[in-house]
């Protein structure tokens, strides 16, 4: 694996460990409770909806990275859990899933200035795999960031 990769992989499992962090004593009531009614995102009213989604979007990023070298998987199912524990777990199995694609293929080329060879994503986007990469950490640090403020909110309503 190139230096480059490795340093991407690094930056990845930093913001993971950051979540993590910021997520491990959260109470069971805290994570269920919906904090942001006015949302029109299903996916971003509790600390369970936004862990959810960061979980299955992880692994959406790998699965793309796949289908653009060849491999043709599927992403798992998203899974809700009601206490932070099982969070914690999916939230680890979802980056060595990422690290065991980049282990099994180290010369991937991850960058690509060809826009036929860039990946398409659902929202419209195209990225080279460092683009995408580098989208998957800033996605976990705006969602942490986001899962502290509904902590701080939580903790003024005093749940």
């Amino acid at each position: 694996m190139n230096r480059a990769t490795q340093a991407l992989l690094d930056e990845y499992q930093k913001s993971i460990r950051e979540l993590i962090f910021v997520i491990q004593n959260i109470s069971d009531q805290q994570l269920c409770k919906i904090v942001d009614h006015e949302t029109q995102d299903q996916e971003c009213r509790s600390i369970q909806t936004i862990l959810t989604h960061v979980i299955a979007s992880g692994y959406s990023y790998t699965v793309y990275i796949e289908h653009s070298i060849g491999i043709h998987s599927t992403r798992p199912e998203p899974k809700i859990f009601e206490t932070i524990n099982p969070y914690i777990t999916a939230l680890n199995a979802m980056f060595e899933y990422c690290l065991q694609c980049f282990k099994l293929h180290p010369n991937v080329v991850i960058e690509e200035h060809d826009p036929l060879k860039k990946i398409n994503v659902k929202w419209g986007q195209q990225y080279d795999i460092e683009q995408l990469m580098e989208h998957a950490i800033v996605h976990i640090l705006r969602h942490r960031r986001q899962i502290e403020h509904f902590i701080f909110k939580l903790s003024e309503d005093r749940i």
